[in-house]
């Protein structure tokens, strides 16, 4: 006699359900706009595009989704990112070596995590004060250095900048007849890494399980035994981090650098976050949803230019109604999980 036994499926926790539900609303828009729209959006190359303007964005949003997962908060992230790029265009720019670069914008976003992650966690100042006052600084030497917009002039910087992933299969034909093939940049591959590696550091590492307890409940994760200060120390080192990666993503995406770059990544970066079901109160969230967070927050702009609404305003007040209506959701759905548990 043969005993079967069937394994039970667990349910969703509120992080699994977030994200499945911003992965289902990002398919459904993109489905509806090449539905209803048509145009670009036919093309898998605008799905490359989106990726290709915001890979910094999205190492952004992981670095921020890290630290609000554990209760905190870090508004410098953009004004960083502007200042590794401006620092960095300068070196390059005095015939400075391209590995030498890459270790002054790692060194700047270290330097900001260690600093800020040390007023947070060991001095406990307020998140919020103290990397309002990193950005604040960080803009103020952004500005001091960008006399003048500058483009990059190092020649073997740009020949890789200039570097792109060529998918044949997934081109498209032009109007003249001409196969277009999909391209896709150099920075788009490092912000999938950076996703992947912080996937699995929240999901597989001691330090992302010790993230998520303090930002669940801070008194229980103590009782733990778990290290509440180190453990947020971390986390603004590796937000601190991946902004000096991102600058120089921004960089090579970019090419050049001035006082305005990055102008609002950190409001973007918040936002992308909260759509990909990171809570602001701690203990929820996911960088594959930040992922797709960022990608609904593009494809929603996307739809409102190709809807003809190209005034900048109207993607501020898409922008802010999408994250309004994610808010309420996100309540909703919780609200009526916790009150089943409760029955």
């Amino acid at each position: 006699m043969k005993t079967l036994f069937l394994k039970r499926k667990e349910p969703l926790n509120d992080t699994q359900l977030l994200m499945t539900i911003t992965i289902a609303i990002f398919f459904i828009m993109y489905i509806l706009a090449i539905f209803l729209l048509g145009g670009g959006f036919l093309h898998p190359q605008q799905i490359f595009d989106m990726l290709n303007d915001n890979a910094s964005l999205i190492i952004v949003a992981c670095g921020l989704s890290v630290v609000m997962i554990g209760g905190g908060i870090d508004i410098s992230v953009g004004a960083v990112t502007s200042l590794v790029v401006m620092s960095c265009v300068l070196y390059l720019n005095k015939g400075g070596n391209i590995f030498v670069s890459l270790l002054i914008a790692l060194g700047i976003g270290l330097a900001f995590g260690l600093v800020q992650g040390f007023l947070v966690s060991y001095l406990e100042i307020q998140p919020f004060i103290v990397t309002l006052a990193g950005m604040f600084f960080a803009r103020g030497m952004t500005t001091i250095l960008s006399v003048n917009p500058q483009k990059v002039s190092h020649e073997a910087f740009n020949d890789i900048r200039e570097k792109r992933i060529v998918i044949s299969w997934l081109g498209y034909t032009a109007n003249n007849g001409a196969r277009v093939p999909a391209r896709i940049e150099l920075g788009v591959v490092i912000a999938v890494v950076c996703v992947i590696l912080v996937w699995i550091l929240l999901k597989f590492l001691r330090l992302g399980r010790n993230i998520y307890a303090i930002g669940g409940n801070q008194q229980s994760a103590l009782m733990l035994g778990i290290n509440v200060k180190r453990t947020r120390f971390l986390s603004y080192i590796v937000s601190g981090l991946l902004s000096g990666i991102a600058g120089y993503v921004f960089m090579m995406h970019t090419g050049a650098g001035n006082a305005t770059n990055a102008a609002g990544m950190e409001m973007n970066a918040i936002a992308a976050a909260i759509i990909g079901g990171t809570l602001l109160t701690g203990g929820v969230g996911n960088v594959i949803g930040t992922f797709f967070g960022t990608l609904s927050l593009t494809t929603i702009k996307k739809i409102v230019v190709s809807s003809g609404l190209n005034a900048p305003w109207w993607q501020s007040i898409t922008t802010g109604g999408m994250l309004c209506f994610f808010i309420l959701l996100q309540s909703v759905v919780l609200g009526r999980r916790s009150k089943k548990k409760q029955t």
